[in-house]
């Protein structure tokens, strides 16, 4: 097992800033137009300097990249696309060594349809062993001709996929991501092995995508809305399952953070006991609008459903599947739901960059830790990617009418006069940057001191060096109608002002970072945080 890493605090986890790497997008040390892993290697010295404590990378693996990686093939094998294994060491070892760790992304409720095992399943035939890691089932009707239920997809489309001798296999998302039978000890095992194999390499922790999906109710009834318990979502054996994996976690000093969507918070919270995931994301302050009473209920919300397990909370504006911050910001509709992503929404980015700004103070100043997703500290807006140029499932799913996600994984600026925005390809990267992207480079940022990159620089030195930031207590402040305001430890204070006019200040506390321009002495303008102290 890797060394630790010397830490702030043994539970380095409860407050850490996690950055989030798509590597498709991140750099390209091949030119071939996609990002890998040398790239990564080649920026970690920009990722040391923007000062955060550990790096999230989403799939690596060997795979048909469907879903962008999310449909394994392979968990112990890079993609050639990205590099090798011994790739993937070096860059774990050299990131260990700057003080940042590595979380990877792991795929539980499903493989690729190129997976060894389900291919086996495929030639092995009905009522076989190979078949039974899956979910196949007959059809329903006189002659199979029906699927064996109505499970709505993760994805717009059908959930089942008919083989060619009449049996059905069960994809919650695509049909080239068949859903494993997670009743079978088999494939329990194999991720147990898959974990162990992953620790040994020098990983920190690990990200399970879809966590509470895995179990299904054996029967596989048809979904009713609103009845429970759900068949597919949140089934009780899925705590078993995590309680088996943190014990393994226990043993390399690992930590695991959930994808879990959930609207009930006692039944979010269980998944977070001392004896199953350390942490969990949260989608209720990442999907919610810019506002006051909204923002404050979904904190409020948060900070309650962690309370009684005693786990931190996490706290994100964006990732590789949903809008990007500056863009949503700058619509009249600020919250984000999948099931209203249209084309061509209107956006003011200068609106939405001012309010992403401040939400940055506001989201490091929470308790807990926090999720930097790529791009974000160099203010990328949401790109409008071409028809044709589209990879998304999403977007062909749903016939075409949701954009998908593209837009956000758009390949990162790094040099302005550089081809392709010194992406680092010879050709066009796999997906098109936007008509004046060179505007958010690395390098032209560098030396612009208002510039978002250079704000998030200096919030992250703050958060990580003057007491009162992370894992702790917060305390709302009295404001005006319209205003956030909160106190933590240390006399620290962050004031967020969601009005259209300037408030006071308190008087004679000091300013340690503000997300733009104070107006004259004292005063908060709209649409502006500040971090004072005391």
């Amino acid at each position: 097992m890797a060394d630790a890493l010397p830490s702030r605090s043994p539970h380095w986890w409860r407050d850490a800033v996690i950055y989030q790497v798509y590597p498709r997008s991140f750099a390209d040390a091949d030119g071939d137009g996609t990002g890998d892993l040398a790239g990564v290697r080649a920026r970690l010295p920009y990722l040391s300097q923007l000062g955060v404590d550990a790096v999230w990378f989403t799939p690596w693996y060997v795979s048909p990249l469907v879903d962008g990686g999310y449909d394994v093939a392979d968990y112990r094998t890079v993609d050639p696309a990205f590099g090798t294994l011994a790739e993937a060491e070096k860059l774990i070892a050299e990131a260990r060594e700057l003080g940042i760790r590595t979380i990877v992304d792991i795929v539980p409720n499903h493989v690729s349809d190129q997976h060894a095992w389900f291919r086996a399943a495929l030639e092995a035939g009905p009522g076989s062993p190979e078949r039974e890691l899956f979910h196949f089932r007959p059809g329903r009707g006189a002659h199979g001709e029906l699927p064996p239920n109505d499970w709505p997809s993760q994805f717009a489309g059908p959930t089942w996929t008919r083989v060619p001798d009449g049996e059905w296999y069960l994809h919650l998302f695509t049909p080239e991501q068949p859903d494993l039978n997670w009743a079978h000890p088999a494939v329990r095992q194999e991720h147990e092995d898959v974990l162990r194999f992953w620790f040994e390499r020098g990983v920190a922790g690990v990200r399970i995508d879809s966590a509470a999906l895995l179990a299904k109710d054996p029967a596989l009834p048809d979904f009713v809305e609103g009845v429970d318990p759900h068949p597919y979502i949140d089934q009780d054996e899925l705590h078993d399952i995590y309680r088996a994996w943190r014990r393994i976690a226990d043993a390399y000093d690992g930590v695991f953070v959930g994808e879990v969507w959930l609207p009930d918070a006692e039944r979010f919270a269980r998944y977070l006991r001392p004896d199953e995931l350390h942490t969990a994301f949260n989608f209720s302050f990442l999907a919610c609008p810019w506002d006051p009473e909204r923002l404050r209920r979904s904190i409020d919300d948060t900070l309650a459903e962690h309370a009684p397990v005693g786990a931190p909370a996490t706290w994100v504006l964006c990732n590789h599947d949903v809008t990007r911050t500056v863009t949503r910001y700058g619509r009249a509709d600020t919250a984000f739901d999948f099931a209203t992503k249209t084309y061509r929404t209107p956006t003011d980015l200068a609106l939405g960059t001012r309010r992403a700004r401040a939400a940055a103070l506001l989201t490091l100043a929470l308790p807990g830790s926090a999720y930097l997703y790529q791009g974000e500290e160099l203010g990328l807006p949401e790109a409008d990617i071409p028809r044709g140029r589209i990879q998304d499932p999403m977007h062909f799913r749903s016939g075409g009418v949701d954009p998908g996600r593209d837009g956000c994984r758009v390949p990162l600026p790094w040099a302005a006069e550089e081809p392709y925005c010194g992406f680092g390809s010879t050709v066009e990267p796999w997906l098109p940057q936007p008509e004046g992207w060179s505007a958010y480079a690395v390098d032209r940022q560098d030396a612009d001191p208002g510039s978002m990159l250079a704000l998030y620089r200096e919030a992250l030195r703050i958060r990580r060096t003057v007491p009162g930031f992370g894992d702790g207590p917060l305390e709302w402040l009295d404001a005006p109608g319209g205003v956030l305001a909160f106190a933590r430890t240390e006399g620290l204070c962050c004031f967020v002002n969601l009005r259209a006019v300037a408030v006071e200040l308190p008087e004679g506390a000091e300013v340690l970072l503000s997300s733009g321009p104070l107006d004259g002495e004292g005063r908060l303008p709209g649409d502006t945080a500040v971090w004072l102290r005391r």
